[in-house]
């Protein structure tokens, strides 16, 4: 059975204003490239049941939902900027099953359960506080049904701090596929390591470029699966990537599932 939203008036949506910041390039740094039809292959072959509904927290512009919806059919995707659900809309065809909806990852609740839910590119660690990511956490597990399926990308702390190299600051640039492109960022951590503050500049190959920051909030595997356990879920698996790379402690991101015992 799909899920179906339940209605939120907007006033309870806590919005750290991401998208604004982003709005109008965050499809520059994330492209809807093969790298999303990976993710949204690897996440095909992962759901239990995909009658049974699909549920995103963190579906931004729908680099991840669009073509996962149009291999498995209805997604839900919740998002808490506007913008990002702005662009998401606009990209949408009239044909490709994905709802778009204003909702805070830690409070949203559905009428119906779902067989998968995912919380990829890092969206656990825009939340800042641990009992904040342990919420959406135990909204994730609400949601699903018994069997149901978690599946958790983010940022991968270890790899994170030995990036540093010991500092508390680094520079670092990452050229893109397109001549003349790519992103400097200058890395900053905060609190002992568990917060990253990294502000970006992005560089068109016509000479413009645009300025970003954000803030998260670092996570080991071994505190993600702690989040999932008191919420009832059971680690299933790991890897460092889409591809089913073994994940490491130099891996910069972690893949893990999760699974809702069945009645």
């Amino acid at each position: 059975m799909n899920t179906i939203a339940t209605p939120q008036p907007a006033g309870t949506v806590d919005d750290i204003g991401y998208g604004r910041q982003f709005d109008g390039w965050y499809d520059r740094l994330f492209p809807k490239d093969e790298s999303a039809a990976v993710t949204a292959e690897r996440l095909a072959a992962l759901h239990p049941e995909p009658a049974a509904g699909t549920v995103e927290f963190g579906v931004g512009t729908g680099r991840i939902a669009l073509p996962l919806a149009r291999r498995i059919g209805r997604i839900t995707g919740i998002d808490s900027s506007p913008e990002m659900l702005a662009a998401l809309r606009t990209a949408l065809h009239h044909d490709t099953p994905v709802e778009p909806v204003h909702g805070d990852i830690r409070t949203y609740t559905a009428e119906h359960t779902a067989g998968l839910v995912y919380c990829v590119c890092g969206t656990l660690s825009m939340l800042l506080d641990p009992d904040d990511q342990q919420r959406a956490i135990h909204r994730a597990a609400d949601l699903l049904a018994p069997g149901g399926r978690l599946v958790v990308e983010t940022h991968n702390k270890a790899a994170v701090l030995a990036l540093h190299e010991g500092r508390a600051r680094t520079t670092y640039f990452t050229p893109y596929p397109e001549p003349g492109t790519g992103l400097q960022t200058h890395s900053v951590l905060l609190t002992e390591g568990s917060l990253w503050h990294c502000s970006h500049i992005w560089y068109e190959s016509d000479g413009r470029t645009r300025v970003g920051t954000e803030l998260s909030r670092l996570t080991t595997p071994d505190e993600v699966d702690g989040y999932a356990r008191a919420a009832g879920l059971r680690p299933e698996s790991r890897s460092a990537d889409w591809h089913g790379t073994p994940y490491t402690e130099q891996s910069p991101m972690f893949v893990t599932t999760y699974v809702k015992a069945a009645v």
